[in-house]
């Protein structure tokens, strides 16, 4: 038994179940290569294939036509994403974001607000139906958006830490 799946025995019924909610949402939801749940201040809490990169995968299930660490910057660019559709919505009095789409000749990236100010982020095929990928997006907030509290988000950053420093690196 690896370290990875000995980390997730160890978290709380509230982190296997988001952990499972990720993993069910790339599996169920065609053209979605990875899902990411990154805090209000910009940190990685989780992402769709954290079994695969505790274990020392880089990449994890990564798509063939993507970059090598497409993931372990989806974090980084969904925060920036939303910073700046959030500015843009101030300086044009728009309002909330609610969700952001960007349209590639070669992917999709989907940004998502959660309720406790995190976001959903996620990466796409570029033939992916954006209503489908849009929808379930809304579903998973739904779902997991009521248990993502402090102490959830502590634990899912501590473990994260752990699963880093057991595979000799991570982000």
């Amino acid at each position: 038994m690896n370290a990875a799946s000995t980390d997730t025995k160890d978290l709380s019924h509230e982190a296997r179940n988001l952990r499972w909610l990720l993993s069910n949402f790339v599996e169920e939801v065609p053209g979605v290569h990875s899902v990411a749940v990154v805090s209000s201040d910009g940190l990685l809490l989780i992402t769709s294939d954290a079994e695969a990169e505790a274990a020392g995968e880089p990449g994890g299930q990564q798509p063939p036509a993507g970059p090598a660490d497409a993931r372990a910057d989806l974090a980084t660019v969904v925060s920036g994403l939303a910073s700046l559709t959030d500015g843009a919505a101030r300086l044009m009095d728009g309002g909330s974001v609610r969700q952001t789409a960007v349209a590639m000749d070669e992917g999709s990236l989907f940004v998502m607000s959660i309720s406790d100010g995190s976001l959903l982020g996620v990466h796409a095929s570029a033939d992916c139906d954006m209503s489908v990928v849009g929808y379930h997006m809304a579903l998973f907030v739904g779902r997991a958006g009521h248990v993502l509290t402090p102490a959830l988000r502590n634990e899912l950053r501590r473990s994260r830490e752990a699963a880093g420093s057991v595979s000799g690196g991570g982000r």
